[in-house]
């Protein structure tokens, strides 16, 4: 059974920083690109982040480059996303999916909220 799960989340002021793990279980880790994905309340899931498997290409969002930073550790089934100089507009909850061939799995969600 693959399980994803998210932990990292929180509340911080604008400007602070966050990191976000997600750590995979029940499938071959290296095979997958991991994404990080959040929604925020009445806003459409938005893709910010992914990294291959192999190789460790990453992608970002234009909302997000050059403040997040997202990177894996294969020997952990762990995947990370640095979050600096946030700001109130990335409040959400964010998301880890896995994804290889057909497969898609997801975790549950942590919530970040960046307030004063």
């Amino acid at each position: 059974q693959v399980q994803l799960v998210e932990s990292g989340g929180g509340l911080v002021q604008p400007g602070g920083s966050l990191r976000l793990s997600c750590v995979a279980s029940g499938l071959i880790f290296g095979n997958y690109v991991m994404i990080w994905y959040r929604q925020a309340p009445g806003k459409e899931r938005e893709l910010i982040a992914s990294i291959a498997g192999i190789g460790g290409f990453t992608n970002y969002a234009d909302s997000v480059k050059g403040r997040f930073i997202i990177s894996r550790n294969n020997a952990k089934n762990t995947v990370y996303l640095q979050m600096n100089s946030l700001k109130s507009e990335d409040t959400a909850v964010y998301y880890c999916s896995a994804r290889w061939r057909t497969a898609d799995y997801w975790g549950q969600g942590t919530q970040v909220t960046v307030s004063s």
